[in-house]
């Protein structure tokens, strides 16, 4: 592996973050910390009614992200090489998009309560795509769609969260045109930024 012993791939839904975090883990021959969805007992009900379930799928998600938090601060994990395909910022992120006033404002009532210290990353590599990318890939994985401008918003929330960032060094990576997981020679071009990158921000913008 780099020399970065904890590595963070982020991006909206649809920019192929777990898909490539889980390849750079193999590539490297380090652990991957995954988000699990599918053990979001919320999650479906999330989908097929924003409205109603969005505050029970947001604090499912944190008490479980506080439980990895916790993982990573003791134990196996803290003395491992990883690569994460989330950030535990991405919980207040979505909070803001997916919950009305007064739901976030409990939510980060809680979320105040139970925080819990997380480790900073070595490196983030952000994956942006243009909605109109997000929304074609995504197509085939919820045949039922999102509400009107929701993947919009989505990637508003990470361009703005990310234009501010400064926590960690930070490498945008623009996917529209890339093909990071069966393209090897866009994977070896990401390899080659990640390797030869300096200072706390960079960019990988492959032209068409």
């Amino acid at each position: 592996m780099n020399t970065k012993r904890y590595v963070v791939v982020e991006g909206p839904i649809g920019a192929g973050k777990s898909t490539l975090a889980r390849r750079l883990a193999e590539h490297w021959g380090v652990r991957l910390v995954a988000e699990k969805p599918e053990e979001n007992p919320f999650l479906p009900r999330f989908y097929s009614q924003f409205q109603h379930h969005a505050l029970s799928a947001q604090l499912s998600f944190l008490l479980a992200r506080r439980e990895l938090a916790r993982q990573m601060q003791q134990g196996d994990l803290m003395n491992q090489a990883r690569v994460a395909d989330f950030m535990f910022e991405r919980d207040d992120l979505f909070a803001a998009i997916n919950l009305d006033r007064d739901e976030l404002a409990l939510y980060r009532q809680l979320a105040g309560a139970l925080a819990i210290e997380h480790p900073t990353p070595d490196l983030v590599i952000y994956l942006e795509a243009s909605p109109e990318t997000l929304v074609g890939r995504l197509a085939a994985r919820t045949p039922n769609g999102f509400p009107d401008g929701y993947i919009k918003r989505v990637h508003e929330a990470y361009s703005q969260f990310f234009y501010d960032f400064d926590a960690a060094p930070l490498l945008i990576v623009n996917t529209d045109h890339l093909n990071l997981i069966d393209n090897q020679e866009d994977f070896d071009l990401l390899l080659r930024c990640i390797s030869e990158m300096r200072g706390q921000r960079s960019y990988f913008n492959k032209s068409v």
